[in-house]
C-alpha cells in the first residue's frame, strides 16, 4: 500500500492496520507482510472463456493467472465468472460464502472488483452498490475496487466538481475498512493528467488511487515518449493495473494523435506492442507498488479462437518474468 501526499499519517496507519488484519483473517487475501508480498499476475475475468474450460477457476490455471479482476454489476452479481452448476453473486451471505469456498478450493484469488460506474446518471444506486460491495470484498480478502469516473451527462468543470464530491462520498463509505478505489484512466477525461491531478487534489484522500491502464494514455493521443513520465508521476497513486498495449506505425508513435486513432486496428498483445513493460514494472516497483499486474487484451477478438488462450498465456508469462 502506498502513502500518497494526500494521505495523513493517522489515516495511513489505520488503513494499513485494517489491511493487515484482513490479510491474516482471510485465506483468500493476497496481502502478505510488507516487503514480502508477491506480485500477483493475472487477467480480467472477461478473458477466461478463451481457455475453453467449464469454469473460471480451471481456466485461470490453464492460462497461468494467479489472480483476476472480477466485474460486479449494480445488483452485486458477477456475470463474467462462470461455473457449470452455479452463478456467482455478492448480494447474499450464501453467495459470498459460495464464492469464498470456490476460491479456497481452487487456490485462486481475486485481485480487485471492477465497477462499471455511471455516476452522473444513477449516483445513489452506484453509491448503494459500493456500500454493499465493501463488506463483501472484505470477507473475500479483496482490498481494491476499480471505478469508472466518466461523464455521461455532465461536462467540463461541472463534471469535475461532481466527480470530486462523488469520490469523497465513496471514500467516506470505506472509512473503516482497508478498501481503496482505483479510478481507471479511461475515456476522454481521465486520460488527461491535469484532470487526474485536480481530481486527486480535490478529493484529498489516500483511499482514492489509480487503476493504471497502460495503453489508455497512448490511446488518448499522448506520444509514446511522453507516457513514461506520466507513469512515473502517478505511480505512487497506482493501486491496480490494466496491462495492455498498442503497436502504432513508426510515424504515429511519437506524435500527438487524434483520440482513439485506429485503436481497433493496432491494439495488440503486450509482447508485440510499443509499450516497454520492463520499464513500466520498474517504475511501479520504484514507487513501492504492491498490487497486481492484470492483463486486459482488447485485440483477442481479431485472432482465431484456437490461438486466444495461448496469447493470453504468453502475456501472463511475460509479466511473471518481469514481476
Amino acid at each position: 500500500m502506498n502513502i500518497t501526499p494526500s494521505c495523513s499519517r493517522r489515516s495511513f496507519i489505520k488503513t494499513t492496520g485494517l489491511a493487515l488484519s484482513a490479510g491474516m483473517l482471510s485465506t483468500a487475501s493476497p496481502l502478505l507482510a510488507a516487503g514480502k508480498k508477491k506480485t500477483l499476475v493475472g487477467c480480467r475475468d472477461v478473458h477466461l472463456k478463451v481457455a475453453g474450460l467449464p469454469d473460471s477457476w480451471s481456466s485461470m490455471k490453464a492460462v497461468g493467472a494467479e489472480a483476476i479482476e472480477v466485474c460486479v454489476e449494480l445488483d452485486l452479481t458477477c456475470p463474467l465468472l462462470f461455473h457449470p452448476q452455479r452463478k456467482y453473486t455478492l448480494a447474499t451471505p450464501e453467495g459470498i460464502r459460495t464464492l469464498k469456498d470456490d476460491l479456497s478450493a481452487s487456490g485462486c484469488r481475486i485481485a480487485a472488483f471492477m465497477m462499471g460506474n455511471r455516476f452522473d446518471e444513477r449516483l445513489e444506486e452506484e453509491l448503494e452498490c459500493a456500500r454493499r460491495l465493501i463488506p463483501a470484498a472484505q470477507q473475500l480478502g479483496v482490498e481494491i475496487i476499480r471505478i469508472d469516473v466518466v461523464p455521461r451527462k455532465l461536462e467540463g468543470d461541472q463534471f469535475l466538481s461532481f466527480a470530486i464530491d462523488t469520490c469523497k462520498r465513496l471514500c467516506a463509505l470505506a472509512e473503516d475498512s482497508p478498501i481503496r478505489y482505483g479510478v481507471e484512466n479511461h475515456g476522454k477525461i481521465t486520460n488527461d493528467p491535469q484532470f487526474l491531478d485536480r481530481l486527486f487534489d480535490g478529493v484529498g484522500s489516500c483511499r482514492l488511487g489509480l487503476t493504471l491502464d497502460t495503453a489508455n494514455f497512448y490511446w488518448w493521443g499522448h506520444p509514446v515518449s511522453e507516457l513514461y513520465p506520466i507513469y512515473e508521476k502517478f505511480a505512487p497513486r497506482v493501486v491496480h493495473t490494466h496491462c495492455k498495449s498498442i503497436g502504432y506505425p513508426d510515424d504515429k508513435k511519437n506524435v500527438r494523435r487524434e483520440m482513439g486513432w485506429e485503436y481497433g486496428k493496432y491494439c495488440c498483445p503486450i509482447y508485440e506492442g510499443d509499450l516497454d513493460f520492463a520499464r513500466i514494472v520498474k517504475i511501479l516497483r520504484k514507487a513501492r507498488y504492491r498490487g497486481d499486474l492484470c492483463v486486459e487484451n482488447e485485440s483477442l477478438g481479431r485472432f482465431p479462437e484456437n490461438q486466444r488462450a495461448d496469447i493470453l498465456r504468453r502475456e501472463i508469462a511475460l509479466l511473471k518474468k518481469l514481476a
